[in-house]
């Protein structure tokens, strides 16, 4: 049996410009491009086009762009690197309750150093509340931090409406778009941003920070010249080469094909309550993101849940993604005051089969079924 992929929020499928342009890239991109001959000069006009390439995209300037190791290093050097820089306006540092964890790992850092960190609750759909949240801000804020959409539910965050907010306390934004860059347009305002390439469909080990101008920020690492001091260590070129050509590609074939994904989830979101007792789908219905949702059913263990969908050919995720080989509950839908356990979030890839789709439905019921069974639970 073909597996249907449903788990593009973890990783999306390495797109075929990402794989065309890594290979020639390993051919021509391997010099350092830090060197004056040949070869190193190459390199550095590769590493500089991919670099105005993300830039066009994000309709940021391109030395604004720095690319990363991964995702979780963007936001650690954002969130870090953002406080340093703002010492002498104070420690206090705010964000959502349901960032991912890189960002809340970091916070929890700064606090462990002495610093002051507030979090902003969200509500049932796992949005935050742009008043509560700039109510937050105090005059020793140095930072705010605010996701564009949520990995675990798909929930679009008012970026745009914090973001005014923000610029109104004279308070920088870091904006997480892990989730949301390529897919959909991400709301202007911000000062810091950071993306991951593999969600998009470039090589993974891939990240993006993004610094605009005239935003004070100050490497929290070690000095190194790369990347305009801004990250340490020999460039991949090679990677950011595939990271741009997947995100131009990505991003094209999003703007025709989103409405399809999101027709596909809207499908999904209205059918499992439907078919399927005491399940709750979770997550903004109408904010949110066009491919992802995420549902929980009573019951159930969420593990056993997606061990017994990818045995009938679906391989999916538990909504809590960052945290699916512990124990722990997902602080996303413990923040949204929702069920915890028995989730599943399907995340569709690009171009995903509707087929596979009603495939998918048409299985559930009688999985959780057997499930519930074998719990001694009898509907």
């Amino acid at each position: 049996m073909t597996t249907a992929y449903f788990d593009a929020a973890s990783t999306e499928p390495l797109h075929p410009a990402a794989r065309a342009a890594l290979l020639s890239a390993l051919e021509n991109g391997w010099a350092d491009p830090a060197r004056l001959y040949g070869p190193g000069r190459n390199a550095r006009h590769l590493l500089d086009q991919a670099r105005a390439r993300v830039a066009a995209v994000l309709a940021v300037r391109p030395d604004e762009v720095s690319f990363t190791s991964s995702g979780t290093e963007a936001a650690h050097l954002a969130v870090l690197g953002g406080l340093r820089a703002r010492r002498r306006v104070g420690q206090h540092l705010v964000v959502s309750a349901v960032e991912h964890s890189s960002v809340l790992h970091a916070a929890e850092m700064h606090e462990r150093d002495g610093g002051k960190v507030t979090t902003v609750g969200v509500d049932r759909g796992g949005r935050v509340d742009p008043a509560e949240f700039a109510a937050a801000i105090r005059p020793d804020t140095a930072l705010a931090c605010l996701q564009s959409a949520n990995h675990e539910v798909g929930t679009l965050q008012p970026v745009d409406e914090v973001a005014e907010l923000c610029q109104a306390a004279r308070v920088p934004l870091f904006v997480d778009a892990a989730q949301s860059a390529g897919r959909v347009t991400i709301p202007d305002g911000w000062s810091i941003l950071a993306a991951s390439a593999h969600k998009w469909g470039g090589p993974a080990g891939v990240g993006v920070l993004v610094i605009r101008k005239n935003t004070r920020w100050r490497s929290p690492l070690p000095d190194d010249e790369r990347e305009g001091r801004r990250v340490p260590g020999f460039e991949n070129v090679p990677g950011a080469i595939a990271a741009a050509a997947a995100l131009e590609a990505y991003s094209t074939e999003m703007a025709a094909d989103g409405p399809r994904l999101s027709a596909l989830v809207e499908l999904i979101r209205e059918r499992v309550p439907r078919i399927i007792t005491d399940v709750e789908v979770v997550g903004d219905p109408v904010h949110r993101l066009p491919h992802l949702v995420t549902f929980s059913c009573l019951y159930v263990e969420g593990e056993a849940l997606i061990t017994e969908l990818d045995r009938l050919g679906f391989a999916v995720s538990s909504g809590s993604s960052c945290t699916a080989d512990t124990l722990r509950p997902s602080h996303v839908l413990e923040a949204m005051g929702v069920i915890t356990h028995g989730n599943v979030r399907v995340s569709l890839p690009r171009g995903a089969n509707a087929t596979n789709v009603d495939r998918f439905l048409a299985v559930l019921p009688d999985a959780v079924a057997r499930l519930r069974r074998t719990a001694g639970v009898t509907s």
